[in-house]
């Protein structure tokens, strides 16, 4: 029997990288067994009632209401969690440098904090997102280029708020927007990258962070990063905001080359950003992009992130590195003594480019990968039993009422393991994300549920993205996991393409032009 307990702090908004944080902090107190950090929404609080919880208790709960639930071994645990999580998320106010003669606490609206920070340029939105596209118009109004974070805005208000940023010639970065490097400073999910000469304009969040941390690893850096959100190139919104970043780019000083990273966009959207006069060379990623469009003088097309990469790199004459060696000798040797009932990909991701990387790239050479964001009709799940899957565990499926995998990578051990146990199962890839906002030692979590696996039978491929100055330390990261047993791959589509060449016995996979 356990002992449940529940907290409401109303009207204390927190965004979703602070709501996981508290979930984090809950979790790692002694005795719980469940905990979750959550707003006060009509779906958390339903979510709650199929929990258990009481409905007297969550009865008059609004949106704006911090919810902190837990279950332990026994009530003085629970008490002792939900301390840690108030202790984390509701401590001592921050204060702004010059906010007052001594400081002061943190602004809480906008004007408060233009008037602390009279010299601010950029606005990051966090709140929920039916308040989102009001707060989003208050900062373009302040003459401000707006970050927006906050997830939940309807395409139609994202559409009319970029045509208003960009008739006042401001950036509005997102929604959904978890990454950007503005003035050498990395706002969201960013990793700490040196300057350089290389500006990124990324519908895609850690595709963003995959292109920053290879410039960086293989010494170009970058100049900035600016994420127009996923939806930016869709047809609903035209590319509003890519045309805007890559102007901005041409017109940087310290840009020398510019990187388009994207999920598939529209391909005529695609064609008109890439139309736009431009005196640097572009080179465009757009992965799984199937139908052709016309490329002027200047801007190179590449289908992955890695060839995206090499491409600027050759833009600029730089040194090019090898990500190929040595990768089919290890597949030869990791497929050597495999059985042959073992041919299935079990790929379990946290990030969603890199998931849809993978994605495009064993498809390719394995033939259908199923996957809860799949890339062709009648490839989503449930899989055969002996079929190649690809999860993205940071949609809503997975992180309802936990952290994402980033934040908290405790669940996905969960997965290796079961994939692991899986007679059929060959391969199991994982991609590890650095970073600020990112876990502590998120390799220090999942290396013994790796090597559990590695003694199965099965063998796991990794891709480790970040830098060694990354808070987590690439290289500590990735010592880690080799000492577990697993097969590290220097990029995600290099991960991918070993994967592939272990489960099909074909070493010459892993070296293939991706």
């Amino acid at each position: 029997m356990t002992a449940a307990g529940l907290r409401v702090h109303r009207d204390t908004y927190l965004d979703s990288v602070r709501l996981m944080a508290g979930a984090t902090a809950m979790r790692q107190a002694n005795g719980v067994v469940w905990a979750t950090a959550l707003m006060g929404t009509p779906a958390n609080l339903a979510t709650l009632a199929s929990d258990g919880f009481e409905e007297d208790e969550l009865a008059g709960v609004g949106a704006n209401d911090l919810l902190l639930a837990v279950r332990a071994d026994e009530a003085e645990a629970a008490d002792a969690a939900l301390a840690s999580a108030e202790h984390a998320l509701l401590g001592e106010p921050e204060r702004v440098e010059g906010a007052g003669p001594a400081g002061g606490h943190r602004p809480r609206t906008l004007d408060d904090a233009l008037a602390a920070l009279p010299d601010a340029n950029v606005a990051v939105v966090s709140v929920p997102g039916e308040y989102a596209v009001l707060e989003a118009e208050k900062a373009l109004s302040a003459g401000l280029d707006v970050l927006l974070f906050s997830d939940n805005v309807p395409v139609e208000a994202e559409a009319a708020l970029k045509a208003r940023a960009r008739d006042r010639g401001r950036l509005l970065m997102g929604p959904g927007a978890g990454t950007a490097v503005l003035g050498g400073v990395g706002l969201g999910f960013a990793n700490a990258v040196g300057h350089g000469p290389v500006g990124i304009v990324a519908a895609a969040g850690t595709g963003a962070q995959e292109a920053m941390t290879l410039l960086d690893r293989w010494g170009a850096g970058v100049s900035a990063v600016i994420g127009v959100g996923g939806r930016d190139l869709s047809a609903a919104v035209g590319g509003c905001m890519t045309t805007a970043a890559l102007a901005a780019l041409e017109r940087d000083q310290a840009t020398e080359a510019i990187l388009l990273v994207s999920k598939p966009p529209a391909a005529d959207v695609a064609a008109a950003v890439l139309a736009g006069p431009t005196t640097k060379p572009v080179v465009a990623a757009l992965l799984g992009l199937r139908a052709a469009i016309p490329l002027p003088a200047g801007v190179t097309l590449a289908t992955t992130l890695e060839q995206g990469v090499l491409a600027v790199l050759g833009t600029l004459r730089r040194p090019l590195p090898d990500p190929v060696a040595g990768l089919a000798a290890t597949a030869r040797r990791a497929a050597a003594d495999l059985p042959a009932g073992r041919r299935a990909v079990r790929g379990l991701f946290s990030g969603g480019t890199l998931c849809y990387e993978a994605l495009v790239l064993l498809a390719d050479r394995l033939g259908p990968v199923h996957s809860n964001t799949p890339i062709r009709d009648g490839w989503g799940l449930p899989a055969p039993p002996d079929g190649h899957v690809c999860l993205d565990l940071g949609e809503e499926e997975f992180t309802k009422g936990r952290p994402h995998p980033m934040i908290d990578p405790a669940a996905r051990s969960e997965l290796i393991l079961r994939e692991g146990a899986d007679a059929s199962t060959a391969v199991v890839l994982l991609d590890v994300v650095l970073g600020h906002g990112a876990h502590s030692d998120p390799a220090g979590v999942l290396a013994p549920a790796c090597a559990e696996v590695r003694a199965r039978g099965p063998r796991v491929v990794a891709y480790v993205l970040g830098t060694a100055r990354d808070p987590q330390d690439r290289t500590e990261q990735c010592r880690k996991l080799e000492e577990a047993g697993c097969h590290l791959a220097p990029t995600n589509a290099r991960a991918a393409l070993l994967a592939a060449a272990i489960a099909a016995r074909r070493p010459d996979l892993a070296e293939a032009t991706p």
